[in-house]
């Protein structure tokens, strides 16, 4: 357990702290979504697909709204190393 902060500069460390291990830790969280979604769809026989293709749609989403939250916007290296099919992602479009 660490000790309470003292002062505003210490409490401020202490949240940005947090935050900076969020921002490190949330991409790969989306990206094991997106890569357990993108599996299923994968194993999933052709009847199947539809039903499981928001769930690939919403995982993709939040992994790019994510990396643009930190700047990084474009997503071709993405697409590339998860194989994101062209079906999840004509369905991304605005909301």
């Amino acid at each position: 357990m660490s000790v309470p902060p003292r002062t505003r500069e210490g409490a401020l460390a202490a949240v940005m702290a947090e935050v900076n291990e969020e921002k490190a830790a949330s991409p790969g969280r989306v990206g094991g979504q997106v890569e357990r979604a993108l599996a299923a769809l994968k194993a999933a026989p052709p009847e199947d697909r539809p039903a499981l293709l928001p769930a690939a749609r919403e995982a993709v989403w939040s992994l790019f709204v994510q990396r643009e939250v930190m700047g990084q916007t474009d997503h071709r290296a993405v697409i590339a190393h998860y194989a994101i099919p062209a079906d999840v992602l004509r369905g991304l479009g605005s909301r």
